[in-house]
């Protein structure tokens, strides 16, 4: 062995340049790895994940403290854990500066315990009276932050000291238990962890002992996970077929390095032969020469793996309440062993053949001349018109066809990144765009003040009332100059009988044909008691068009047929004509008006004409049409196209690296015949470029047949419908240019090693070993 180690470690120094590219192509190739089945791990049940990391609890139950006492609660069996009871109220903020809905806020000392382990995310836990933290997920805070005080008439002063996440919802904010006799508790809270987390024989185990009726209400994990797969779903096949792309490219890529790095050795292999080296000791020779570098790329490659596949995996999973994301072990141990195994398999075979060829004839390699289809395809291209340089180049690819073919399979994979990535992202955008449209020719105007917030602005700012009344306000902006159309509504917030969430019901009227939401499938309700509903509502509920939902608000109960399926990403909104509000709320007046001006009319101008014929009415500054998932899913796939393509193009430079230094001495010939530098980059460049147009015609319709099954995948996880705005997202000239990815991770692979071997002299190219 040590003769081995003498002259693979001899071998490694001479070759500095093929030991780079192993090392730096494995360790590209152990981080896309790492990547890989660290978005498989992630994609994996991610509910599931965070529901575990925090002990989460499969049934939150309230109970009537008139009824039911602690000292019965703690008694209380059937669990295999609990937590509580913690003191429960309902705080209304619709009297509040920012209006957060009723808020379920429990009376906590800290966010750990047994069950139901609340993540902070974002400043602390409260520890003082006056303190609050709210249930809230990176990105759904809004204009709060840490500071922000709540003030509601009646109630102290709650200053949030934090955000943090429940994954089973067990509250909507808390405080500290000496706190809440402040906001006058009207319920206890339980919370249970089962074996089998069978909710329904969970809940008769422990209500057994208890008062009768003392049972308000529960809530189950599983309507949770319901709630929130529907919601952040869209990443599993997203993440999922990334992850295979990512897998398959490492795996070609290495496969592709070290076969190649073995049989370009033939002569050296035939040296250690001729010298006494047996055949066992040269193929042990090649396995620990490639795998020197292999395992220090490897190990960087592990490290690097984590750096760069952890943040986008936790954009993608922080809404399920992962604050700090970890790869299972598994991850990290198959990517640092698994990837020296593959690189010793990949070498095995080419160091088998080398094991068995004759000494005289694996010296020979690469001296004595080519015969079979790689020449008389040369031949055939030196009889045409083409510059010598291009037809050497496009024959080149055909002395190597296992390689090649290699080389080929990771630029179609590549190439199919490049385009599933772009389709991914029109697709989002556009269904981005559909739901949250931004219109720079529509002012939105409101009646006073926000719903349930009186005379109060949300930055605390005093405003005036209407004058005019709802009729009037609508006519009046209807002759004003610029005006094409306009939709006045109002909306209350509802509950849907036998559902499992709240809903709002938005009534409208006036021109919703022009600047309504957009009906796919139905029509826009024409009489009372008529509703549309988006597709996910219908979906969360098991509903169809043409059911009815029994509605209920303000103390009446009514109900509705849906007519219709509209275009809209809110699960909980519920649309209506007019003619319906007086059902739930009879004699309701408009309090927001949205306006369509004809082109060409400036803003300012017709906002001051507002302003002073209704000094009331306010104008409402442009929604923010971006979707926190459309950005995430879209900056995922961008870094993992860069990666992946990266990755792709490392196979290309080293084929061109073994190809150079195969035909060393061809490319010494030619040069002495009178071939440039710059004709000699054109013959290697154009071998892959060749490859390159193969991989992007073949590649572009693979994407496109991915793209239209992950899809409407992810829309069947958000519980949506895969509408032609998802699918039709390609475009003939879009096409085209992704044909081009081909080329270009072609051309951008074969370049630099492509200059380094024109660069190098004759005399320097035509000496043997």
């Amino acid at each position: 062995m040590s003769a081995v180690w003498s002259a693979s470690w001899a071998a490694v120094r001479r070759r500095k340049l093929q030991t780079i590219v192993i090392g730096v192509v494995v360790c590209a190739a152990s981080a896309t790895l790492v990547m890989a089945l660290g978005l498989l791990d992630a994609s994996a049940a991610p509910f599931d994940r965070a529901f575990a990391t925090q002990q989460g609890a499969h049934v939150a139950a309230a109970f009537d403290p008139a009824k039911v006492t602690e000292a019965q609660l703690k008694q209380a069996t059937g669990s295999t854990a609990s937590a509580g009871p913690f003191p429960q109220a309902t705080v209304d903020t619709s009297t509040g500066e920012v209006f957060l809905g009723a808020l379920t806020v429990v009376g906590r000392a800290d966010p750990g315990g047994q069950v139901d382990r609340v993540s902070v995310w974002k400043g602390r836990w409260a520890t003082g009276s006056g303190e609050i933290v709210l249930n809230r997920t990176p990105g759904s805070v809004g204009r709060m932050d840490v500071g922000f005080e709540l003030r509601l008439p009646g109630l102290p002063v709650l200053k949030v000291v934090g955000f943090a996440h429940s994954v089973t919802g067990s509250a909507d904010a808390w405080v500290i238990p000496g706190q809440i006799g402040a906001l006058r508790p009207n319920a206890l809270q339980m919370l249970y962890r089962f074996t089998q987390a069978d909710t329904a024989a969970g809940v008769a185990a422990f209500t057994a002992r208890l008062p009768q009726d003392g049972l308000l209400g529960t809530l189950s994990h599983l309507t949770v996970k319901d709630k929130a797969t529907s919601e952040l779903g869209v990443f599993i096949p997203f993440l999922l077929i990334f992850g295979i792309l990512g897998l398959a490219v490492a795996v070609l890529i290495v496969a592709n390095v070290v076969s190649g790095a073995v049989v370009a050795g033939l002569r050296h292999i035939g040296m250690l032969k001729a010298i006494g080296f047996t055949p066992n000791q040269v193929m042990a020779v090649y396995l620990v020469m490639v795998s020197i570098p292999a395992f220090a790329g490897c190990a960087l490659g592990t490290v690097a793996g984590n750096l760069v596949a952890k943040p986008i995996v936790q954009d993608a999973v922080e809404g399920f309440g992962v604050d700090e994301l970890s790869f299972a072990p598994w991850v990290n141990i198959i990517a640092a062993l698994g990837m020296p195994l593959l690189v010793a398999s990949a070498a095995l075979v080419p160091a088998l053949r080398a094991r068995r060829l004759p000494a005289a004839r694996a010296i020979s390699a690469g001296i004595t001349a080519h015969t079979g289809r790689a020449l008389r395809v040369q031949r055939w291209l030196g009889g045409t018109r083409l510059p010598r340089s291009i037809s050497l180049g496009l024959g080149m690819p055909f002395a190597r066809t296992g390689r090649s073919a290699l080389t080929l399979a990771s630029v179609v994979l590549g190439v199919m990144t490049v385009t599933l990535a772009v389709g991914v992202t029109l697709s989002m955008t556009a269904y981005n765009d559909a739901v949250r449209p931004h219109f720079t020719d529509r002012v939105e105007l409101m009646a006073g003040s926000p719903p349930g917030m009186p005379g109060v602005r949300p930055e605390g700012v005093e405003v005036p009332a209407a004058t005019l009344g709802d009729a009037e306000d609508e006519s009046m902006l209807r002759s004003l100059p610029g005006t094409t159309a306009v939709l006045a509504s109002t909306q209350l917030d509802a509950e849907v009988a036998g559902g499992t969430q709240k809903a709002t019901i938005l009534f409208y009227r006036g021109d919703t044909a022009a600047v309504g939401p957009r009906v796919l499938t139905g029509h826009w309700p024409d009489g009372p008691g008529q509703v549309v509903v988006p597709s996910r509502f219908l979906n969360q509920r098991g509903l169809a068009v043409g059911d009815t939902i029994t509605v209920q608000a303000r103390g009446n109960r009514t109900q509705m047929k849906i007519v219709g399926v509209v275009l809209t990403n809110n699960a909980d909104e519920i649309f209506a004509d007019w003619s319906t509000v007086d059902l739930l709320e009879p004699g309701a007046r408009a309090d927001t008006y949205l306006v369509q001006m004809a082109a060409g009319t400036d803003r300012g101008t017709y906002t001051t004409a507002v302003k002073a014929a209704d000094p009331g009415l306010r104008v409402l500054p442009p929604r923010d049409g971006t979707s926190s998932t459309a950005v995430i899913i879209i900056s995922a796939a961008v870094v993992l196209t860069l990666v992946l393509g990266a990755v792709a193009a490392l196979g290309v430079f080293n084929t061109v690296v073994l190809n150079a230094r195969e035909r060393r001495r061809d490319l010494g010939m030619l040069k002495s015949i009178g071939m440039t530098p710059r004709q000699v980059t054109v013959l290697l460049v154009t071998s892959m470029g060749t490859l390159g147009v193969l991989g992007g015609l073949i590649g572009v319709p693979v994407g496109i047949g991915v793209h239209q099954l992950v899809v409407p995948a992810m829309a069947h996880a958000g519980q949506a419908d895969a509408v032609d705005i998802l699918m039709n997202v390609y475009h003939a000239p879009l096409l085209a240019l992704l044909a081009l990815t081909g080329v270009v991770i072609a051309v951008l692979g074969a370049v630099v090693p492509a200059r380094g071997a024109a660069r190098l002299s004759i005399a320097t190219v035509l000496h043997n070993e």
